[in-house]
């Protein structure tokens, strides 16, 4: 079994003990992501994750909080939070708590497959939420993106089969990404990025996910044409993500 299948397994088994809820109002008025994503310029998505299968632990017993903080005051566009617990040592807590702190869109970064992790992202503040083609039937895909839309929230969908780009290219998202990272055996490889760029919708903000670790690399995208990047292991891996951040935004073209 690979990894993203027992994430999937342990995911399935989780949503099994979520309380069927009907879709609350929203807490508070959302941040709209796609329209802080469409500002000139390649923008960041800095990303809060503690550890990964891929990488162990990154950053243990850190203060999310302070991290968003420190990303926001780096140039960061949007922060995404890891709120997996077993495989990547996040929280729903945490995604709470990172909302308060930061006046930037939010996004749950998970591995969502079910219409109740939709309401628990409303619950906790998310601006938006990740849906990974690759782990979803197309039908659960649209199904996913259209209750979010229902319940006020933004969506980013990424995939990193090619299998997925024709349909993903009818579907037509606001946001669609491109992961350079194989999730079933957890390796990057950048040129990716330039091998589905032109599969993308034209209209969708497109952004690279995974695999950037330097300003060149930022460039190397951005020359590509995509909108933003979502960034987040290698920033956290330095120990202090906020100044690897302004370092890296520093070395733009």
């Amino acid at each position: 079994m690979n990894i993203l299948d027992q994430i999937l397994d342990v995911k399935r088994q989780e949503v099994g003990q979520i309380q069927n809820t009907e879709f609350g109002d929203l807490v508070e008025q959302t941040r709209s992501l796609k329209d802080a994503l469409s500002k000139p310029g390649i923008s960041i998505i800095a990303e809060i994750k503690m550890k990964s299968p891929s990488e162990g632990e990154i950053l243990p017993n850190a203060d999310p909080v302070q991290i968003a903080k420190e990303y926001e005051s780096a140039g960061a566009t949007a922060i995404s939070v890891l709120t997996d617990e077993q495989f990547f040592g996040g929280s729903l807590e945490s995604l709470t708590a990172v909302r308060k702190a930061v006046s930037i869109p939010v996004i749950r970064k998970d591995f969502i497959i079910d219409t109740k992790q939709i309401s628990e992202s409303v619950q906790h503040n998310a601006d938006a939420f990740l849906l990974i083609a690759d782990a979803l039937s197309q039908d659960t895909l649209q199904q996913l993106m259209n209750d979010g839309k229902d319940a006020g929230l933004e969506s980013i969908v990424e995939y990193h089969a090619e299998e997925h780009a024709e349909f993903i290219f009818v579907l037509n998202p606001d946001i669609v990404g491109i992961n350079c990272r194989n999730l079933q055996i957890m390796d990057t490889d950048i040129s990716y990025f330039e091998k589905l760029v032109s599969s993308l919708p034209s209209s969708s903000i497109k952004v690279a996910e995974s695999g950037i670790h330097t300003s060149n690399d930022l460039n190397y995208v951005s020359g590509l044409g995509y909108d933003a990047a979502l960034i987040g292991t290698s920033l956290m891996k330095t120990g202090n993500p906020g100044k690897a951040l302004e370092t890296l935004l520093g070395g733009l073209a």
